[in-house]
């Protein structure tokens, strides 16, 4: 049929499909081959064209009826059938365009959409970067990011902070390799030629960041130990204790819950770790009095609850400043799990039980992928890292 303003106006609606579901009817052009309208139960009127392309029928929606005139539709159907008839698939060519104009924080958001594993620690990390060393190129287009661009801001930010530096740059070479095999151009292939933050690796301007090395001396134990228990916070107090003697990260030790502790047994467990691998850990003496103590207290599912908005605590910056100061003892909570790993190697640990500890993983160490470790493999090394330390501070 021919489509016209008084046929529109008077079409009728089609009826309502079982269970209250949407339907919709079409109608096509006897003037235009390919151009047509859509009505649905709903009442709105779209006007479409619909076309072979690659080898596949394709429909496009050119606008709603009220929005489009019908004179405006037939021209946009023309246009679209007319690139077509060239050779041009005007679908690829509407994804390049839109393809050319994606920011920096689209192609970021889009990444972090990806990336459903990414623990709240990485995550917090990814995002404050992008906000601290690429604020100003939220609202650029990936396309107009360049080699020196990347190399003039790695330099600047270095000047401030290497490590900073490098870090913030490989979550935009992530992004943008992110980018490389999502945004297509009109024949399919990727539309950004190549990822500029592989410059620093072309130019060799990548810092050399020396790994931390810093941990607490034995004689410097005891300094810290009495400035902790000054502090006014038991929890946190119990906290930093707990870090020392078990070497667990921050964040494992920070969101540990009591269905993670198991009395009966004398173990705590955490399952969402680095690695993915459940850490599995057995009490020393020090350690369960610390937290049976803790037990007969809760009023949180946290061992180190916090009436902070996320239930638990997170890293004590303050009272690591205040322990800091009173004993004399510059440390980072990481700090303390250096302390923990080098105590366990100079009290001679076995290698296997010294990876267990720390619940690291080797995937070229085939030998470790046999062995089945009993958690009470780990007991006599546990406390006898814990009498070193009690040994060092009373």
């Amino acid at each position: 049929m021919r489509i016209t303003k008084s046929f529109i106006d008077k079409v009728p609606l089609p009826q309502i499909g079982p269970g209250g579901k949407s339907s919709q009817a079409f109608y096509r052009d006897s003037v235009i081959a390919g151009f047509g309208l859509r009505v649905t139960s709903g009442g709105a009127k779209s006007f479409i064209v619909e076309k072979r392309v690659d080898g596949r029928v394709t429909r496009k929606t050119l606008g709603r009826y009220g929005n489009l005139t019908l004179e405006q539709a037939r021209k946009e159907a023309q246009k679209y059938l007319g690139k077509v008839a060239t050779g041009i698939n005007p679908i690829r060519e509407a994804q390049e365009q839109r393809a050319q104009r994606v920011t920096l924080n689209d192609a970021f958001e889009d990444y972090l959409v990806t990336r459903k594993t990414l623990k709240p620690n990485t995550l917090n990390d990814y995002n404050r970067s992008m906000r601290e060393m690429f604020k100003d190129w939220q609202s650029k287009a990936l396309k107009d990011i360049n080699r020196d661009m990347v190399l003039n801001r790695h330099a600047e930010y270095g000047q401030r902070s290497p490590a900073r530096a490098d870090n913030g740059m490989r979550i935009l070479r992530a992004v943008f390799n992110h980018a490389l095999q999502r945004y297509q151009d009109a024949a399919g292939k990727p539309f950004l030629v190549a990822n500029p933050v592989d410059v620093l690796s072309h130019q060799r301007a990548w810092y050399k960041v020396e790994r931390r090395q810093s941990l607490i001396k034995d004689h410097q134990l005891k300094a810290w130990y009495d400035a902790t228990m000054q502090l006014n916070t038991q929890t946190t107090r119990d906290y930093l204790h707990l870090v020392l003697l078990t070497g667990l990260r921050r964040t494992e030790a920070a969101t540990l819950t009591w269905k993670q502790i198991d009395f009966k047994e004398k173990t705590l467990i955490i399952t969402d770790t680095k690695n993915g691998r459940a850490h599995r850990l057995p009490f020393s003496d020090a350690i369960e009095a610390l937290l049976k103590r803790r037990s007969e207290e809760q009023e949180s599912p946290y061992v180190f609850p916090s009436d902070a908005e996320r239930g638990h605590l997170s890293e004590p910056r303050t009272a690591i400043k205040r322990v800091s100061k009173l004993s004399g003892v510059t440390f980072t909570l990481h700090d303390l799990r250096r302390t923990f790993i080098t105590a366990a190697e100079r009290l001679d640990i076995p290698a296997y039980a010294l990876k267990r500890l720390m619940n690291h993983k080797d995937p070229n160490d085939v030998t470790d992928g046999y062995i089945i470790f009993d958690v009470e493999r780990l007991r006599a090394p546990m406390q006898k890292i814990t009498s070193f330390f009690l040994s060092h501070t009373q």
